[in-house]
C-alpha cells in the first residue's frame, strides 16, 4: 500500500471514532480538512499539521475523544493476558518508562534495565520473539517516552491519535497580547462556545483532556494564515533536554542554557539554586548568576551587609560590575578553550554533514581543519571511499549521520551561547569603563 494511501485510511479510521478538527463538521472520509491538513515543513520539523484556513487565537482546533485516547486502563480493558501478567507483577506498571530516554549511554542503560524486567511479562502474554527484542523494545520505550500527553487519571499519560503530529515550539518569553480577535471573522459554530474559548484563550492553554466533553481539545496558541504550519508547547524545555527526549532541538530556543562552573565557595554562600545559574540563550547571563557573581567578586566580610543588594538585583559598584563580567568572559574563554573543536570548526563540519546528504564530499576539502579526524573516522565506520561522488548512503549510515548532525549542531548552539556570552560581557566592560571614565573626569 502506498504511503497516501495509508495517510488516507488512517485519518478515515480516526474520523470514524470520532476524532475531528471541527466542532460542528464532520467527514466520514477524512478527520480533518476543515481546520487541518497533514503537510510537509521540511525546516521546521518535518511532517506536521498545517492551517487549512485562517486560524483565530485560542481556538479550538482538534478533538480527540477518551476513547480514541490509548492508556494503561483502556490497554487492560482490551488485553486479558496483559492484565493478568501485570496483576501478578504490580511492580511492573506502565508508569516506570515514563522516564524512559534512550539519547545517551546512561539513558540506555536505564531502558535495558527495564527491558530485562519486562521481559517475562512479553513471553507470558504471547509476543512473538522479534516483538521481545531490546531493539523493539527501545522503539516502544521512545515512542511513550516521546509521544504520550497528560491525562489526569493515569501517570503514564495517553497516545492521541492525530494529536501527536503537531510539532513543538518553544512558549515564548513573552505573550503578544496585541493580537485583535474582533479583527476575524470567527462564526460561533467553529467555537464549542463562546465561554469556553474565552477561558482558553486566558489560559493559553495549547491543549488538555476536558472532562465537561470528555476529549482531549487542541487550541490555537496564536493566529495562523492559511498554509502555516500549526504548533504545540510542550513545555519549557533546553535544546539538550529536546534532544535527549524527542529527538530534535531548535535554532532560535529562549528557553536554552549554557551552564559555567562556578565555585562552590560562591554557591553555597547563597540561596539560589545550580539550575537557576546559566547562561541565557543569548548569551546573557541569568538573574542568579549575575547576583552569584557579583557576591563572588566582593569582599567576604561584606557578604552579608551587601547581601539585600544583590538579591534585589542591585549593581554593587561599576568595579564589581567589571570584575564579575570580567570573570564570567574569561570561564567562558576557558570553557571552549578546552573544547576540541572551534566554533569554525563545527560550522564548517555542519556544511559537510548537509553536502553528506545530497553527495560525499572530498575529504580532501577539509585537509588540516580540526574536524577532518571525525570525517574520516564516519567514511571509516560507513566504508566510504574517500573522492566518490554521487553515491548514496546505506539507510543505516544516513540514520548516524543525522544522529552525528544533531549532536554537533547542539555542541555548535552551546559554543555559541558562551561567544555570546564574552561578546555581551566585553561590550558592557568596555560601557561601564568608558561612563566611570567620564564621570570621573567630570568630577575633576
Amino acid at each position: 500500500m502506498e504511503e497516501q494511501e495509508k495517510w488516507e485510511e488512517f485519518l478515515r479510521w480516526a474520523s470514524e471514532i470520532g476524532v475531528s478538527d471541527s466542532a460542528s463538521h464532520s467527514s466520514s472520509s477524512s478527520c480533518l480538512g476543515w481546520t487541518l491538513v497533514v503537510a510537509n515543513f521540511p525546516n521546521q520539523g518535518g511532517r506536521g499539521l498545517g492551517a487549512a484556513r485562517e486560524i483565530a487565537k485560542g481556538e479550538l482546533v482538534l478533538r480527540v475523544p477518551r476513547e480514541a485516547l490509548m492508556t494503561t486502563e483502556s490497554l487492560l480493558l482490551r488485553d486479558e493476558k496483559l492484565r493478568i501478567a501485570l496483576g501478578r507483577r504490580p511492580r511492573l506498571s506502565s508508569t516506570q518508562v515514563d522516564d524512559a530516554i534512550w539519547a545517551s549511554e546512561k539513558a540506555i542503560s536505564k531502558v535495558r534495565a527495564d527491558w530485562k524486567d519486562v521481559v517475562l511479562i512479553m513471553q507470558e502474554i504471547g509476543l512473538k520473539p522479534q516483538l521481545r527484542s531490546f531493539k523493539a523494545w527501545l522503539w516502544a520505550s521512545a515512542t511513550i517516552s516521546t509521544r504520550t500527553l497528560h491525562v489526569p487519571w493515569d501517570d503514564a499519560g495517553c497516545l492521541c491519535p492525530i494529536g501527536d503530529l503537531f510539532n513543538y515550539a518553544a512558549p515564548e518569553e513573552s505573550c503578544t497580547d496585541n493580537e485583535d480577535l474582533s479583527e476575524a471573522s470567527i462564526s460561533s459554530s467553529q467555537m464549542l462556545n463562546s465561554e469556553r474559548h474565552d477561558e482558553k484563550f486566558q489560559r493559553l492553554t495549547d491543549g488538555g483532556y476536558e472532562e465537561d466533553v470528555n476529549a482531549y481539545c487542541f487550541y490555537a496558541r496564536k493566529r495562523y494564515k492559511k498554509g502555516e504550519q500549526v504548533l504545540l508547547s510542550y513545555g519549557t524545555y533546553t535544546n539538550l533536554e529536546l534532544l535527549e527526549h524527542y529527538g530534535f532541538l531548535l535554532d532560535s530556543n529562549p528557553n536554552d542554557k549554557a551552564y559555567v562552573p562556578i565555585d562552590s565557595r560562591v554557591l553555597s554562600s547563597t540561596s539560589f539554586s545550580r539550575e537557576s545559574i546559566y547562561i541565557q540563550h543569548d548569551g546573557r547571563p541569568s538573574f542568579a548568576l549575575s547576583s552569584a557573581l557579583r557576591l563572588g567578586c566582593a569582599p567576604q566580610n561584606s557578604w552579608k551587609a551587601i547581601g539585600h543588594l544583590v538579591y534585589a538585583g542591585a549593581q554593587l559598584s561599576v568595579d564589581n560590575e567589571v570584575s564579575a563580567m570580567k570573570w564570567l568572559a574569561k570561564t567562558c574563554r576557558q570553557v571552549l578553550h578546552k573544547m576540541p573543536t572551534t566554533i569554525e570548526n563545527d560550522k564548517l563540519l555542519l556544511r559537510f554533514i548537509g553536502e553528506m546528504h545530497m553527495f560525499t564530499p572530498p575529504v580532501c576539502c577539509f585537509r588540516g581543519q580540526t574536524c577532518e579526524r571525525e570525517i574520516n573516522d564516519f567514511f571509516q565506520a560507513y566504508d566510504v571511499c574517500d573522492g566518490i561522488r554521487d553515491m548514496s548512503l546505506p539507510k543505516k549510515a544516513m540514520r548516524i549521520l543525522e544522529r552525528w548532525r544533531l549532536a554537533v549542531q547542539w555542541r555548535f548552539m552551546y559554543k555559541k551561547m558562551l561567544w555570546d556570552c564574552i561578546v555581551y560581557c566585553d561590550e558592557l566592560i568596555r560601557g561601564l569603563s568608558t561612563s566611570n571614565v567620564s564621570g570621573n573626569n567630570g568630577k575633576c
